[in-house]
Parts: C-alpha cells; structure tokens; sequence
C-alpha cells in the first residue's frame, strides 16, 4: 500500500517538466491565466452588494400636474336619504323596554325573538327592585373576577345557597355566564387529557375545549351508540400502554338542554358510562337549570338522579 502512495506522488522530474513548459509558453497566455485566477479570488472574498436604486425625482412642473389631475372624493359618500338600509333601520327602531314584545316606531308590537331574556327574567319587578337595592347598598364599578376587584357578602352567601339547593359540597360563582364555561373546562383538562364531547355543544363550550388544548373526540349529537364505540376504542388503547392510560384523565362535556337544538341529554346514560369507562362528566346546564324539574334543579331533578351520584 505505502509504494502504491509513494507513486502518486509528483517527482523531482514532474517538476522539471511543469518549470520547462512555464518557461517555453506565450506570455500572453500566462497573463490571461494569471488575470482569471485574480478575477476568481476576487469574486470568492467580495462581498456582493446590491446595486443602489437612485430614485428618480419628479419636476416642479410634474407635481403641479400630479396635484391639478388630483380629484379628492369624500371620506363618507353621500346616501341617498330614500336608501332601502336607511329605511329599515328607521322602520324598525325599538322604543321603550325591551322585553318578550316589543314596540316599533310607529307604535307596531312584535314578538322578540332576538334574545336570550326568554324567561322572561330581565324586566321582572321584583328582580329590579333587588338589583336597585343592591346598588344603594355597594354602588358600581368595573365588572370583572372577584380576585381582581374583591369578594363581597352577597358572593359567599349566592354560593351557600346555590350548594345547599343542588344538594352538593360547593359552588362557584362567575360574573359572567360564558366565561363559567369556557375556563371550567380548561381548570381541569389539560394537555394530554382526552376529552369526548357531543359535536352539538354550544360555542362557549366549544371555546372551553380550545383553550383546554386536550385531544377531542366528538360523537354524533346525542347518539350514544357512537359514543360508547369511541370510549370502547380508548378503552383498548389504554389497555396497550397502561403507564399512559393511568396519567392520562378522560372527561365528557355535553350539555343538559342543548343550546342549539332544545333538547335533553339522556343524563340516566351517560352516568352509566361515566363509571364503566372511568370519565370525568361535566353537565352544562345554563338552559336547563331553573326550567327542567318540579323544583328547577335541572336535568338531574328532571331524570330523578341525585347530583352527587356523578359529581365525584
């Protein structure tokens, strides 16, 4: 191996013959050889640039042209007064309390289908009367978490009580509806988690289980034949990987009253796979709660289950 190296490399006769041949060429020939390899070093250790854009600038007579042949046109456009989108707003302007009717301009009352006050709640004498003494007594201020801006009596006291008629330990309480929904879910759910949720949830509940970041099975609305087949499908997954299966938790979000179908969840049901396949139920009841049952307590007083029986 060591004389088959010893053969590549140039003898003291290979260099005899490159000196000779240097020595006997044109000199214009090493000129040009030597001026491409000057060019070819230059263009490795140059750095490129790019070629600076001189912007041309306009005459005095040019911007005079440009600012005569300039028409400016009006922030708002005119609108015809007679404009059918003018006409329905001033036909259909409300006047006096909004309620379960409501009068148009020109005294016209119609029914108002356009709110979530279909109880009827917001109106109601005795309930205006409570809301004017509880500002005597606290006054206004910015709406936002107790934790921000403090806790007050009427806080605990709505909580103890709102316990004591669902039958259960504690309740907590939120200053606005959607936002009870949509940190619920993430309070508890987590990246990881699996979530199995009916694909007729509300938007609340929907933003809930985006902020939960969890892997989602949706089942068909109400049906729960798919859903057993997704939590028989976990099932055999956790089976595979029983490590995974004890850190992972399972939740099931559906909702008592459907917001955008107006119908019940079947509770009865879904208790029963809450124990079978290990899941945690969250039950959302904005709607059902207050409507369903002899006493208002919702979907479980409507099917006759006690609350405690799945809120463990």
């Amino acid at each position: 191996m060591g004389s088959a190296w010893a053969k590549t490399v140039p003898s003291s006769t290979d260099f005899y013959e490159l000196y000779q041949a240097l020595i006997q060429a044109p000199v214009y020939h090493l000129v040009v050889e030597a001026l491409l390899i000057i060019w070819i070093i230059k263009l490795i250790f140059t750095k490129k640039t790019p070629p600076k854009q001189t912007a041309s600038e306009l005459t005095e007579k040019e911007k005079e042209e440009l600012v005569a042949e300039w028409i400016p046109e009006p922030l708002v456009p005119e609108v015809d007064p007679d404009h059918p989108a003018l006409r329905a707003f001033q036909d259909n302007t409300v006047e006096g309390k909004i309620g379960k009717f409501v009068k148009k301009s020109g005294g016209k009352e119609c029914l108002n289908a356009a709110t979530f006050n279909f109880l009827g709640m917001v109106g109601k004498s005795s309930i205006e009367e409570a809301a004017v003494k509880s500002l005597r007594k606290y006054g206004v201020g910015s709406c936002g978490p107790r934790g921000f801006y403090g806790t007050v009596d009427v806080h605990l006291e709505l909580e103890d009580r709102l316990a004591k008629f669902m039958q259960c330990e504690e309740a907590i309480l939120y200053a606005y509806g959607f936002a009870t929904v949509a940190s619920a879910i993430p309070a508890y759910s987590k990246r990881g988690d699996i979530i199995f949720c009916d694909e007729g949830v509300n938007f609340a509940i929907q933003k809930g289980l985006s902020a939960s970041r969890s892997s989602l099975r949706f089942f068909k609305h109400n049906d729960m034949n798919d859903l057993e087949r997704l939590l028989q499908e976990q099932q055999a997954k956790d089976k595979l990987n029983p490590k995974k299966a004890k850190a992972t938790r399972r939740f099931l979000v559906v909702e008592g009253l459907y917001t955008n179908y107006g119908d019940l969840c079947p509770l009865p049901q879904l208790i029963e796979f809450k124990y079978k396949y290990k899941v945690r139920l969250f039950v959302e009841e904005s709607f059902s709660f207050g409507v369903l049952g002899a006493t208002g307590k919702g979907i479980s007083e409507h099917f006759g289950v006690n609350v405690s029986s799945y809120c463990k």
